[in-house]
């Protein structure tokens, strides 16, 4: 698989709420060139939403919306039986609430990732892709869809191309991963990767060999256009910093995925 010299690096951010800090935004954003902003539905306010913007503009980070269900008791955590339609409207109203205020800013939104149960139950039903790429579509065509690398690949690039958008491949850089590429569940132990030099070697692999290590020990394929390394992970500065210092030394250039896709 060819060398990839260019990556874009996420995060995601401005996930607090009201009188609640989550999240080391302040220290990560810096660190990454693409930014999924909660918009208010699993994570979020309205004035935490303007200032993560702006923030994002500060250091030259391409902002994007990170729209879920609206759950702020289970943080977007948690499946919800919703329609197709139903899913289009949450979405459609969030990307237009975080678009507002990137125009307030000067800014452009330059993606839209799904956070949570809505990612991991498109994952398993590409219907939902289908439902997201729409709006999307419809809003604005520009904006770049992001979705999870390894796992119905083929398909997520015809989704792509027929309702006119671009698809982000994501890697998860702090998860651990199954042999099928999906994800190991939050809810089994050794699930999210603390240990940055493990965590830069892994990334390391993917960008210069499109392979990774499964949690059996299965090396499998994947291509990825942006990896994530989570905001609300406690030691995300130090792994965030360590994976771009660790891809920068072997001359890959770090930049938002919408200036190279």
């Amino acid at each position: 698989m060819t060398r990839k010299n260019k990556i874009d690096l996420n995060s995601d951010v401005g996930e607090s709420f009201a009188a609640y800090k989550l999240g080391l935004d302040e220290e990560v954003i810096p660190l990454i060139s693409s930014a999924n902003i909660a918009c208010g539905y699993h994570a979020g306010d309205p004035g935490v939403m303007r200032k993560t913007v702006a923030l994002a503009g500060k250091h030259g980070v391409a902002p994007g919306a990170h729209p879920g269900f609206p759950d702020l008791l289970g943080f977007g955590r948690r499946n919800m039986e919703l329609s197709l339609e139903e899913i289009k409207d949450c979405v459609a109203y969030q990307i237009g609430a975080l678009q507002a205020f990137a125009v307030m800013e000067g800014l452009t939104l330059q993606h839209v990732k799904p956070h949570g149960a809505l990612y991991n139950m498109a994952v398993k039903n590409t219907a939902i892709w289908e439902a997201v790429a729409d709006v999307i579509a419809r809003i604005d065509s520009r904006l770049v869809l992001v979705v999870l690398a390894g796992v119905n690949q083929e398909e997520l690039q015809r989704i792509g191309s027929r309702f006119g958008i671009r698809i982000a491949f994501e890697f998860f850089g702090d998860r651990a991963y199954n042999p099928d590429g999906s994800l190991v569940s939050r809810k089994e132990p050794g699930s999210v990767i603390h240990d940055q030099e493990l965590a830069a070697s892994r990334i390391l692999k993917l960008v210069k060999e499109g392979k990774v290590l499964a949690r059996d020990g299965t090396e499998i394929e994947l291509s990825a256009d942006t990896i994530c390394v989570h905001g609300d992970n406690p030691k995300a500065v130090t792994l965030t910093r360590k994976i771009r210092e660790t891809l920068t030394a072997e001359g890959i250039e770090i930049a938002p995925m919408g200036s190279f896709l």
